[in-house]
């Protein structure tokens, strides 16, 4: 039924088998390390088809930063009436292009590999059938030595395909002693855990209020935090020890992932901040600089005033003036005498000018 899935978790899983196989060999350590190793980069191979998704998702969460307080005021008109705030915060993050959700898409992709890897995991073991039968039986894109292979290959003398909690332990696979299982089984569950809540604890703790402020989002940080991490240890018991490399792993390539991104991204908006400061200092006056100063455009000939003399309006102005000596009146110096032995003065002229002015007149 899902064999779209199963195909392509065990081809994944025997290219890399071959692999280290190639490097480790086919001993009773390294056969067994190489499947382990098999299944980690099993998970790697997944995570570096969504790595990009994963940045796309994160800078997303980050614009939720830029409308905070359009959620405030939300929250503080919606303060007693949960519903409404949700359907409101919905639709402003969906007007900015926000999708709180986004988040769980890595997860979504992620569960499909999960389900298909623990189907080929188990079907190493087939149900009603014994050892000798199994290993003749191809395991999708696994041939039968590999079938072979996997089974023999025992960590610390586990068998990768084994759980603490299999009731038909060492049917399907001699030899295999419960208490080799749970000393290989527990350190993982232990450890898987311990990285669950780490990483959960990472991502809530760079997340912006603006992305906490919704309730869907705080919900969901509260299930990976503690639900995740100890449904690890309360059902590590049914998971088999390839599954808990898988968890081990895709946690901590998820913790390292969302390190580097993050500081990628703060690297990026520090230096966008420190761009805009440099060229807003650039444009600013330096120290001791005048303002520059505007410049008075000339004006135009047509607008020039004509230049006139003051000396021939004020002489335009005057009565024709008698001789001097007949009333016995001289102008006093920078002036002019009118008719009644009034001086007159001449605005912009010395004295000397003036006297000269009034003698070509009288002549």
């Amino acid at each position: 039924m899902l064999n779209f899935i199963y195909y392509p978790v065990s081809g994944i899983l025997w290219v890399w088998h071959k692999v280290f196989g190639f490097i480790l060999g086919d001993g009773s350590f390294g056969g067994a390390a190489s499947w382990a190793l098999s299944v980690v980069f099993l998970v790697f191979t997944l995570r570096v088809i969504l790595f990009k998704p994963f940045v796309a998702q994160v800078k997303s969460m980050r614009k939720m930063a830029e409308f905070q307080p359009e959620i405030k005021k939300l929250q503080k008109k919606y303060a007693n009436d949960k519903q409404k705030l949700a359907a409101e915060m919905q639709k402003l993050q969906s007007e900015h292009g926000v999708n709180p959700l986004a988040g769980c898409l890595p997860v979504l992709l992620q569960a499909p590999v999960f389900i298909g890897l623990n189907h080929v995991l188990r079907s190493f073991n087939r149900p009603g059938l014994s050892y000798d039968q199994n290993i003749k039986i191809a395991n999708y894109w696994l041939p039968p030595d590999d079938v072979k292979s996997f089974l023999q290959a025992r960590l610390f003398g586990a068998p990768l395909s084994s759980y603490i909690a299999d009731t038909d332990l060492g049917t399907f696979v001699p030899h295999v002693d419960r208490l080799d299982v749970i000393l290989v089984s527990i350190p993982l569950m232990i450890v898987a855990s311990i990285a669950t809540h780490l990483t959960a604890r990472h991502n809530v703790a760079r997340q912006t209020a603006a992305v906490t402020a919704n309730p869907q989002t705080a919900i969901m940080n509260k299930l990976t935090l503690y639900l995740f991490p100890l449904g690890v240890l309360a059902f590590g018991a049914f998971l088999q020890i390839g599954l808990l490399f898988y968890w081990l792993s895709n946690n901590a390539w998820t913790l390292g992932q969302q390190y580097l991104v993050y500081h990628r991204i703060d690297r990026e908006e520090a230096e966008a901040k420190q761009k805009k400061v440099e060229q807003r200092n650039n444009l600013a006056p330096k120290p001791g600089q005048k303002p520059m100063q505007q410049v008075r455009r000339p004006a135009k000939p047509q607008d020039a005033v004509p230049a006139t003399d003051p000396l021939d309006t004020v002489a335009d102005k005057a009565p024709e003036q008698s001789d001097s000596s007949s009333n016995g009146a001289s102008a006093p110096a920078g002036g002019a005498v009118n008719g009644s032995g009034e001086s007159t003065k001449i605005p912009g002229l010395a004295p000397d000018r003036a006297r000269k002015k009034q003698s070509r007149k009288r002549r």
